[in-house]
């Protein structure tokens, strides 16, 4: 056990951030936040306490690591999902990638899900629901300029889809028997597409 804690104590830095980050999103994933300890996610990665602040100044700065890379590895994969092909495929491409990704990194969704830490702003909700939207937000807004639209409503959408998406997503994953991926995009794209495809220029609510 010695001779192993020694070797470990000796990765290069840029390994042991890595090793440190996906030691914590596993216990971040099965605890949360708050019941999370640097003592426990240094006792997984087996070394000490003062290497876990070296490198993240705390528990809380390792975590807001984890939350910003699955949130960029959200977006990036949507991003890419939508450079091509019709409106609705594109949305439809969207659901795909983001349940591609509740499927492949089941920890990082595990932790976006998750309540963030009590002092963070916003905290009450998961990041996923700020971070992911308004970077989708940004994608919206200049798509919602070039079709002619209020692009100063393009986060209302962008939030609303995220949202209803996220859900799904928490449902496909504790289902026993979940359809799969492309039957739920296709759906969601239909219930989301139906109502965009007709969306007025300024909305109004009916009396």
């Amino acid at each position: 056990m010695l001779k192993r804690r020694e070797k470990s104590e000796r990765l290069p830095a840029a390994a042991r951030r890595a090793q440190l980050i996906e030691v914590g999103r596993a216990v971040f994933a099965k605890k949360g936040f708050e019941a999370t300890s640097v003592e426990e996610i240094a006792e997984q990665a087996k070394i000490s306490k003062p290497i876990v602040y070296e490198h993240f100044g705390g528990k809380e700065g390792l975590y807001a690591v984890i939350v910003d890379r699955e949130v960029e590895h959200i977006v990036g994969r949507i991003v890419e999902a939508v450079a091509t092909g019709s409106a609705r495929e594109r949305l439809e491409r969207a659901v795909i990638a983001y349940l591609s990704y509740v499927k492949e990194r089941p920890d990082g969704f595990a932790v976006l899900l998750r309540d963030a830490p009590s002092a963070a702003p916003r905290g009450e909700m998961p990041a996923l629901m700020y971070d992911l939207a308004d970077k989708v937000g940004d994608i919206f807004t200049q798509q919602f300029r070039d079709a002619g639209y209020d692009a100063k409503a393009a986060p209302i959408y962008a939030h609303a889809l995220v949202g209803m998406v996220a859900f799904v997503g928490q449902w496909w994953t504790e289902t026993r028997r979940p359809p799969p991926a492309e039957v739920v995009a296709a759906h969601v794209g239909a219930l989301a597409w139906m109502g965009l495809r007709h969306l007025p220029k300024k909305p109004t609510l009916q009396k």
